[in-house]
């Protein structure tokens, strides 16, 4: 047969899924990396802030095994220890980092700017709204009951502690359309500050959107962020769009006050019978 048959998708964006720090609250992904220095702390082994995010977006135990198996966090913990660190070390300070994570989530749980705003728009479009994350459920049920006192409650929310593996495997990304009741793949954009959150939702054959300045990769609280000379803020911008562009990322914008264009744009690559 010289011939094959192919059919495209040619509708608009069915579901939207947000991450949580970094993406729609705790504007830096402060939460997250301030813990993991503490648990490091308690370890005997200091880590800078920068290592801290270098997994960010991971299962928290698993973002604590990669910790330990950077090269310069093994030679430190070698010197303290005398000896390089083991699976014992990282259940014991992922014990640590559960009751110290719950503790000060409330702290960072405010709204990313364009949130609510980004959300009604999506609403009005009759989007679905799913969401994905690297905390555990009853870090969730935290931050899920400080979105919704400030009027953001999305209608699935998958925790890396709900599927088999958390990212960059899809399977949150695809639980989600589960939940949510939506297909196909390509109807769906997945939106993240962390280059583990893009390959999620690569992996699981979505759209990706990057966010650069509210997230991990700049990883500074809002007010530091505005607070940094013009010159600065390009800077740290032109090097969080370059890591999420090569994370393969379809879009990146500074924040998710920037999404919805980026949205418009994929509507009219899906009529036009494009695939991510």
């Amino acid at each position: 047969m010289t011939f094959g048959y192919r059919r495209s998708y040619r509708g608009r964006i069915r579901a939207v899924l947000l991450d949580w720090a970094g993406t729609t609250m705790d504007f830096g992904c402060m939460a997250p990396a301030v813990v993991f220095v503490k648990v490091f702390e308690r370890a005997g082994v200091p880590i800078t802030m920068d290592e801290a995010r270098a997994p960010m977006g991971a299962h928290k135990r698993v973002h604590i095994q990669k910790l330990t198996e950077q090269d310069a966090v093994r030679a430190r913990w070698q010197a303290r220890h005398g000896r390089p660190p083991g699976e014992a070390d990282v259940d014991r300070m992922f014990a640590d980092f559960v009751p110290l994570q719950l503790e000060c989530l409330s702290e960072y749980s405010t709204l990313i700017p364009g949130t609510l705003e980004v959300v009604g728009a999506l609403r009005a479009r009759d989007v679905k709204l799913g969401s994905t994350t690297g905390y555990l459920r009853e870090m969730m049920a935290i931050n899920l009951a400080d979105a919704k006192a400030q009027g953001y409650e999305p209608d699935a929310t998958v925790c890396a502690s709900d599927v088999p593996a958390g990212r960059p495997y899809p399977y949150m990304c695809l639980q989600n359309m589960l939940d949510l009741r939506v297909w196909p793949v390509e109807a769906c954009v997945k939106v993240d500050d962390t280059l583990p959150g893009i390959e999620e939702g690569l992996n699981a054959g979505m759209w990706t959107v990057g966010l650069a300045v509210s997230g991990n990769e700049v990883g500074l609280p809002l007010a530091a962020w505005q607070a940094l000379p013009p010159a600065e803020q390009q800077a740290r911008r032109e090097r969080a769009y370059g890591r999420l562009r090569m994370g393969g990322a379809h879009y990146v914008v500074d924040t998710i006050a920037d999404l919805l264009p980026c949205l418009d744009d994929v509507d009219a690559r899906l009529a036009r019978g494009e695939k991510p």
